[in-house]
């Protein structure tokens, strides 16, 4: 018993950092907006992560072997990646990149859980209640939907939102990887599918052109969100999803919004508004109370 709480908080562990680098991410992908288009971009980056991900594998000498029966699992799961990046870049074209990943990010975990309860035909117990009901409550302080209630009727806010929901349904695949074989091996195959559904949508003369670019900080902010984020924290997420499940992994996506505002003020001196630092407080109060064991009760002697 002992030795699974022990192992639960390297993974709860492993997560929050996950989140953290989540975090990084926007303003990373920010200052690569400058550089090339998002489709384009999204075949850079599953290039490379295929590439980490192979290292990644050969390091930890871990198996790239696939169950048969997993070769449909592990293709829904990489074209749900691809469907989810398509409408997360429509909806950067069109909306609102600022609004859109705090509604993506807030949403994600809800969707998720709400479709686990659905799936288990279940209700929520009274603290998964109290943990959705905060969740909802940060996504309206962050979104100030008391000021712009007609926001969710935005064209790229709807993108976001089927976004989120993709992700969510994404994630009940991908909880189910560890069962076909390693859980990096399935994470390798999902990239690959995602990058063969992306690739036929990238701009030729584009990526001859992104090859001529020499600033170090295209290829460094590239690197790290390829590397680092998608090989790195994003495999971290898929493999806790196999061991804690896709509703309590993913309630830990309410800690990205204060991420994203915390690094985007340090990197990019953007103003943390009171609304996005009471929005996070929230959201992190959130994953508190979905996540928090219960006390069992101490019997007494009589």
């Amino acid at each position: 018993m002992q030795q699974k709480q022990s192992s639960e908080v390297w993974l709860v562990a492993g997560i929050v950092v996950s989140m953290f680098l989540w975090g990084l991410s926007w303003p990373s992908g920010k200052v690569l907006s400058g550089y090339c288009s998002a489709i384009n971009f999204s075949v850079y980056r599953y290039a490379i992560v295929l590439i980490s991900m192979v290292l990644i594998l050969l390091a930890t000498r871990t198996s790239f072997g696939l169950q048969r029966k997993g070769i449909p699992v592990v293709a829904t799961a990489g074209l749900l990646l691809s469907v989810y990046s398509y409408l997360f870049y429509k909806g950067l074209k069109t909306g609102s990149p600022g609004a859109g990943g705090v509604l993506v990010t807030i949403m994600n975990p809800l969707m998720a859980y709400v479709l686990g309860l659905a799936l288990d035909r279940r209700r929520p117990t009274g603290r998964e209640g109290a943990g959705l009901a905060v969740g909802i409550i940060a996504g309206v302080v962050l979104l100030q939907l008391w000021s712009n209630t007609s926001s969710l009727l935005d064209s790229g806010n709807l993108y976001f939102l089927f976004a989120a929901f993709t992700w969510a349904v994404m994630s009940k695949f991908t909880s189910k990887g560890g069962r076909y074989g390693s859980s990096l091996g399935f994470s390798l195959w999902q990239y690959l599918v995602t990058f063969l559904c992306m690739l036929p949508l990238a701009d030729a003369a584009e990526f001859r052109h992104a090859i001529q670019i020499h600033d170090p900080v295209f290829w460094g902010n590239l690197f790290f969100s390829s590397a680092i984020v998608t090989a790195g924290a994003t495999t971290m997420y898929f493999y806790v999803t196999t061991k804690l499940g896709a509703e309590k992994a993913s309630s830990f996506i309410f800690l990205v919004p204060l991420c994203a505002s915390v690094s985007s003020w340090l990197l990019l001196g953007e103003h943390i508004k009171a609304h996005t630092a009471i929005g996070g407080v929230l959201g992190i109060a959130a994953v508190y109370i979905m996540n928090k064991r219960r006390t069992p009760s101490k019997s007494t002697d009589r």
